[in-house]
């Protein structure tokens, strides 16, 4: 996906971000934090378990305030829900009473202004629903309901959820991690075809090195708790990237250096970064 020039401003950054659960003497989530992420680029955060990687996320979209620090998005502070980003979680979620296309079409009924339009406009917004989900292979299921789906179908219709309301910002966590392998590395591909048509900026949470390496323009890679940035890698595999690239002696090199990065952070090592990633010296 295409980045933009130096010389704009991010469209996310997170300055100087800790979290705190529970009051003073509760747990310390995130300490110190700094991450910047480029409009149109997809972003991928590893990380020990634990590490706040999920908290990050919730802070970038505004469903929980920092402790301290800040976090922008599309140059304005964070102060609440965002309704430039859409998210997608490891389960999907889907409302069982409602079809597929029903389902996807959720968020046009809550966010503005797609909900001062929807009844003027429904036939052209459900239309726009039907592009998305053939574009995951999902046309000819619109009136199905969830349980009529297989995980990976149901996890294809809430990706179409979380992008129908054409969000700035995608926000994945962990967003294929119950599937199998095989529906997952098919998921990789479909997740690549999506961004490139639409261009969204992305930022993915995820413990599957693999998975980041395929989708990720660029890898960030956390501390174990409390949770910082202190790495991040390039991945310099150009686009359309196909499966067979997983098989590959420089992918797996660019695996294995993520997976030392990560068992020095769980034993409380910093290890030195090839690509400089943005540190902080603040004690903690």
């Amino acid at each position: 996906m295409d980045g933009m020039t130096g010389l704009e401003r991010p469209f996310v950054e997170i300055d100087d971000v800790s979290m705190r659960y529970g009051g003073t003497e509760g747990t310390l989530a995130l300490h110190h934090c700094d991450m910047q992420v480029k409009r149109g680029e997809f972003v991928a955060v590893v990380g020990p378990s634990g590490c706040g990687k999920s908290t990050l996320m919730r802070l970038v979209t505004g469903l929980w305030p920092c402790s301290a620090g800040s976090v922008i998005v599309a140059g304005r502070e964070v102060d609440g829900p965002l309704s430039v980003a859409g998210m997608a979680f490891q389960a999907p979620t889907l409302l069982p009473w409602r079809t597929i296309l029903q389902n996807v079409m959720l968020p046009l009924e809550v966010t503005e202004p797609h909900r001062r339009r929807l009844r003027s406009e429904r036939a052209m917004y459900e239309e726009k629903a039907r592009k998305l989900l053939a574009l995951v292979g999902l046309k000819g299921f619109e009136h199905k309901n969830p349980h009529q789906l297989s995980g990976g179908m149901q996890q294809r219709a809430s990706l179409c959820r979380a992008l129908v309301h054409d969000p700035q910002l995608l926000m994945l966590d962990e967003p294929f991690g119950a599937l199998d392998v095989f529906t997952r590395e098919d998921l990789w591909v479909e997740m690549q075809t999506v961004c490139e048509t639409l261009k969204p900026t992305v930022i993915l949470v995820t413990h599957d090195l693999k998975e980041a390496v395929f989708l990720a323009d660029r890898v960030l890679i956390m501390s174990a708790r409390p949770g910082r940035i202190i790495a991040e890698r390039t991945v310099p595999f150009p686009r359309p990237r196909a499966l067979d690239l997983t098989y590959t002696q420089p992918f797996q090199e660019l695996v294995h250096d993520l997976r030392d990065h990560i068992s020095a952070a769980r034993r409380g090592e910093d290890m030195p970064a090839a690509v400089p990633a943005q540190e902080t010296t603040h004690a903690a």
